[in-house]
């Protein structure tokens, strides 16, 4: 899956997230998508990792403490 293809699927949750508000206004909209995109990527990324959070933290980008830290906040850690 490529980058365009993952913006792909987000715009159309979103539009769809859109569409069940049924006019209604958002709110906090900007945490609530960090949350739900940031769970998964973390547990993709730490599965692909063997675990492994330096390598992981590195792929993403993020320092490793940033990445344990967000696992705690996300109760990744076992």
């Amino acid at each position: 899956m490529s980058k365009k293809n993952i913006e792909e699927c987000i715009r159309a949750s979103l539009e769809a997230y859109f569409k069940d508000l049924r006019g209604e206004e958002p709110h906090s909209m900007y945490e609530m998508i960090i949350h739900v995109v940031e769970k998964p990527l973390l547990e993709t990324v730490m599965q692909h990792a063997d675990g492994n959070q330096s390598r992981a933290a590195e792929w993403l980008g993020i320092n490793r403490n940033t990445l344990r830290r967000k696992l705690v906040e996300h109760k990744l850690l076992k």
